[in-house]
């Protein structure tokens, strides 16, 4: 996978080459999913067809929304009619899966202009759908210290949006993959879906559980079964410690019983918008009730909301709780339990 960035602002020369150096120094299966993010601005013919000649298969192609007031608001003017001619050339090309990235929370977005997008989205009719929310943290981001936030919608207007974008998309006949995914029924996310064999990593749901990650470049994170590694975000150390042939590794974490326990839990809740105790309590030697005693009590507001049940030692997550999935999982983790910093963006 090519992403966590723009790579398609490499020529097509470079794209062959670093392709080529991959291909060089991995063994890369016949039926390997390969896949890039694009970005449609300036992206020319040769780029394509440099893509897949390096054996790329699927595209994930960033669109955001096609409301002008809110492209100009985020700096990213991209026309309904650039964003087709890619589609057509992915299609034509013979590229086996295209994605379409959308935003919701935006600034000037409103639940009827993001309606607007979302009907554009399914004439397009991707193979998946991510659909994520908008991350307002210009603490962390200064770029977006531009935005004023009084054009955001409100949280409940993005509820509202969100709540439009999912039944509709469902409606049309996309499989609502869990917290920010679709995809139509044939695809391999929703086969993965229906086999609880689906599982969540640093890009993404995927169907490739219990492989490891090995990420190069610059704040690229790493993941075995026990250990996270990230490498400096810094440009200068970075290539220092490539210069020196030595991993460009900033900081690690090795993951304890707890967090491997805790990981699986969160993981499957997420994938499988359920929970058998226990599964859990046969695959870690716990007892679930005990070990997670004080989780299980911040589940009641879910609870009196409609959001889950929990009975027979099962917790089960409803469609208007899948929606909220990632606030569903925060009891269990130790970790956000400990800090009462709101470090990242808030979930709605």
């Amino acid at each position: 996978h090519w992403g966590g960035g723009t790579p398609t602002h490499l020529n097509a020369d470079e794209i062959m080459l670093l392709a080529e150096m991959t291909h060089r120094y991995y063994r890369i299966a016949d039926d390997a999913e390969v896949s890039v993010e694009i970005d449609p601005r300036g992206m020319e013919l040769e780029h394509f067809q440099a893509l897949k000649k390096s054996g790329f298969n699927r595209i994930s192609l960033g669109v955001q929304d096609f409301h002008l007031p809110t492209q100009r608001a985020v700096n990213r003017i991209q026309s309904e009619a650039l964003t087709l001619q890619c589609v057509d050339t992915v299609r034509d090309l013979g590229f086996q899966s295209l994605n379409l990235d959308l935003i919701y929370g935006l600034p000037h977005q409103t639940p009827r202009t993001f309606a607007d997008t979302i009907e554009k989205i399914i004439d397009i009719r991707p193979d998946r759908i991510a659909l994520f929310n908008f991350a307002y943290i210009p603490w962390m981001k200064k770029h977006q210290r531009v935005i004023d936030e009084k054009d955001l919608p409100t949280p409940a207007q993005k509820l509202t949006i969100l709540k439009h974008a999912v039944e509709r998309l469902i409606e049309a006949g996309y499989v609502f993959i869990g917290m920010d995914h679709f995809a139509l029924p044939e695809d391999s996310l929703s086969v993965a879906l229906r086999q609880k064999t689906l599982y969540r990593n640093f890009q993404g749901y995927s169907t490739h559980a219990n492989c490891d990650i090995l990420a190069h470049g610059m704040s690229g994170i790493s993941q075995t079964h026990d250990l996270y590694a990230q490498n400096t975000k810094d440009f200068s150390e970075y290539y220092a410690s490539i210069d020196r042939q030595n991993p460009a590794t900033e900081r690690g974490y090795r993951l304890d019983a707890d967090d491997q326990l805790r990981r699986t839990v969160i993981m499957r809740l997420m994938c499988d918008f359920s929970l058998d105790f226990a599964r859990i309590e046969e695959e870690f030697g716990i007892a679930f009730d005990a070990y997670f005693s004080d989780a299980l009590g911040q589940l009641d507001p879910f609870l009196l909301d409609g959001l889950l049940t929990i009975r027979d030692r099962r917790i089960e997550v409803t469609g208007m709780g899948r929606l909220l999935i990632r606030n569903i999982a925060m009891p269990f983790d130790k970790y956000l339990q400990k800090s009462n910093k709101a470090t990242f963006s808030k979930t709605i």
